[in-house]
């Protein structure tokens, strides 16, 4: 091919790509636009790849996506910012396909192509493309323009900016639920632009007509917004302005917006200011903690220890305790989950008192809970309430509770448990763990389920680290090495998982003495299984004891392993004498 033609190979490539009836040849040309703009340069890309991809854009939505993406970061490829506006013209008819994520996709593109453009093109090209969308004839060319308004909007002129608002509260007034939809949901976005004078009086009407909307998909999609909104205003304004709105939909007839109206309730705490939670938000919250949809009460819930943090103690006694003393009794296992996934986070907020007479006896009754994910989430977050009320109090109160669970026929709740032992033991203290679960500790490691056996290995490791080598050569040691004899040998192998993990807190010392023998006493075993899982153990040691002691007890062991009949059982132990070889080759 002569160098004359050259450059035009890629585009003629591309172009039976896209034609292909394949539509992952189709795909991968699109994704490979970057490499063909580099091969084309700045100008062609302008001047034929970019008009080409205009008029190609009826396709399969996946390559469509892709497209979308792509013309995202095309920029460098135009030859910079001020040849950015050639990709609006693809990107617009992109923003009026049917497929929603398109769409979204167009617009994003948009929105990261208009915030790198200079002032003068934005008025010039981008604010047109805005209003052409806004005007058109089909709703997603409008859904899509609600989307682009807080880009075009700052470097405007002041007619523009009016013309903008107004167009903008149009969309708000659309006939299609869909605009109104996408033009709730952007509201916080271009308000955020907006002026304060214009933000109170433009902004706010179009606020509280998509409030008052029929739709409720619109109402609760302005609610969404409603703390991001607050936030702009003053404290003053936004209690005149979005408190009354918020309080009105907490009494929505539609469950869905009441949801949503617990979901964004303590964000918008933050804007109002101390009086008006008292006055207006606690008793609206109140209101939905006790609503009569189950998602309303989860949504509230999960908020019920955030809600109490800006709280005084006496408010949140008076008010919120009584509705959580009936949630945690709730008919919905999922409202008492998302409960006891929080309420935990009372107890520094109330203090020990109210915590001791108040809520104690809510945690002993979710601990209980027939339902596995209720106990999860209340064992997972125990660390909260010994802080306040104490140990002693914990370990007459709670700790019963916990010694049954770790019998629980859910194995999640009995890994949980297992995972919440060394912290426990830790503000327990040595005495007290022995007596009370030291014995669990070991029954957990004969466990039918492996994770909980592997688990039970790991938190041996961690107890000896909390309580030290001497503590573990007394007291779990011994009973670690019985399993040696055990006639499962599924519960041998979990005795070579725990040692590999003891065998560095315990020191070489320990290991050589008490560890390593039964290691090497284990190589003799009927199974496979076993046979490359010493392998694997003894090849872990090996940074743990003295180089006499790998040549004298490691290697001999490793080297009749790599003679065993199984295959398995000689990679392992071949493993295990390179890496033998390494130390002492690097020694």
């Amino acid at each position: 091919m002569s160098t004359v033609e050259a450059p035009l190979y890629p585009i003629a490539v591309l172009i039976d790509e896209l034609k292909n009836d394949d539509i992952q040849l189709r795909l991968n040309s699109i994704r490979r636009l970057s490499t063909i703009a580099r091969a084309l340069g700045e100008e062609r890309t302008r001047s034929e790849l970019i008009p080409f991809l205009s008029e190609n854009n009826d396709d399969d939505d996946e390559v469509l996506l892709a497209m979308a993406e792509e013309l995202g970061v095309f920029i460098p490829y135009v030859g910079g910012v001020e040849h950015a506006h050639v990709l609006l013209t693809p990107l617009e008819t992109l923003c009026t396909v049917e497929e929603t994520c398109v769409r979204d996709k167009a617009v994003e593109s948009l929105c990261k192509i208009g915030s790198q453009m200079r002032e003068n093109d934005l008025i010039e090209w981008f604010t047109p493309l805005v209003k052409r969308l806004a005007a058109g004839e089909w709703f997603t060319a409008r859904v899509s323009a609600c989307g682009l308004f807080h880009i075009a909007y700052p470097s405007a002129p002041e007619t523009l900016k009016t013309e903008l608002r107004s167009i903008y509260g149009q969309l708000c007034q659309d006939d299609m639920p869909m605009v109104r939809r996408s033009a709730a949901s952007n509201l916080w976005k271009f308000a955020g632009t907006v002026e304060s004078a214009h933000l109170k009086a433009d902004i706010m009407q179009m606020f509280e007509d998509l409030t008052q909307d029929d739709q409720d998909t619109v109402r609760l999609l302005a609610v969404e917004g409603c703390a991001a909104l607050g936030k702009l205003l003053e404290p003053q304004d936004c209690a005149a302005r979005i408190l009354p709105v918020i309080v009105n939909f907490s009494q929505d007839k539609s469950w869905r917006v009441r949801y949503m109206v617990a979901n964004q309730l303590y964000e918008l705490c933050e804007a109002v200011g101390p009086e008006p939670i008292r006055t207006d938000l606690l008793p609206a919250y109140v209101r939905l903690l006790r609503d009569n949809e189950a998602e309303v009460r989860i949504a509230a819930a999960g908020k019920v220890t955030k809600f109490c943090q800006i709280l005084s103690p006496e408010l949140a006694i008076q008010h919120i305790l009584p509705c959580v003393k009936e949630l945690s009794l709730d008919s919905s296992q999922h409202v008492r989950a998302a409960l006891a996934s929080v309420v935990m986070g009372m107890a520094p907020v109330l203090g020990k008192d109210a915590t001791i007479e108040q809520l104690l006896p809510i945690f002993l009754s979710l601990l209980k809970d027939e339902f596995p994910e209720v106990r999860l989430n209340i064992i997972s977050k125990l660390d909260q309430v010994n802080q306040v009320i104490g140990i002693d109090l914990l370990s007459q109160s709670l700790l019963p509770a916990i010694v049954e669970l770790a019998e629980d026929r859910h194995w999640r709740v009995r890994l949980a448990i297992i995972e919440y032992i060394p912290l426990l033991a830790n503000q327990l203290g040595v005495g007290f763990f022995d007596d009370k679960l030291g014995g669990l500790c070991m029954q957990w490691l004969q466990d039918k389920v492996y994770s909980i056996r592997d688990a039970a290995a790991n938190n041996l490791k961690r107890l000896a680290e909390e309580f030290g080598p001497d503590w573990a050569m007394q007291h779990i040691i011994p009973q670690v090495l019985e399993i040696a004899n055990d006639s499962h040998y599924l519960h041998r192998m979990t005795l070579l998982r725990a040692i590999s993990l003891l065998g560095p807190v315990m020191g070489s010392e320990i290991t050589c003495s008490k560890l390593l023998p039964v290691v090497v006493n284990a190589s003799k075993d009927r199974v496979p299984n076993i046979k490359f899982n010493v392998a694997k153990v003894l090849q872990s040691l090996i940074s743990v004891v003295d180089q006499s002691v790998v040549e004298k007890m490691i290697r001999p062991c490793l080297v009749e392993l790599s003679e065993d009949p199984d295959v398995d059982v000689r990679y392992f132990a071949v493993q295990g004498l390179q890496s033998i070889d390494q130390v002492t080759m690097s020694s």
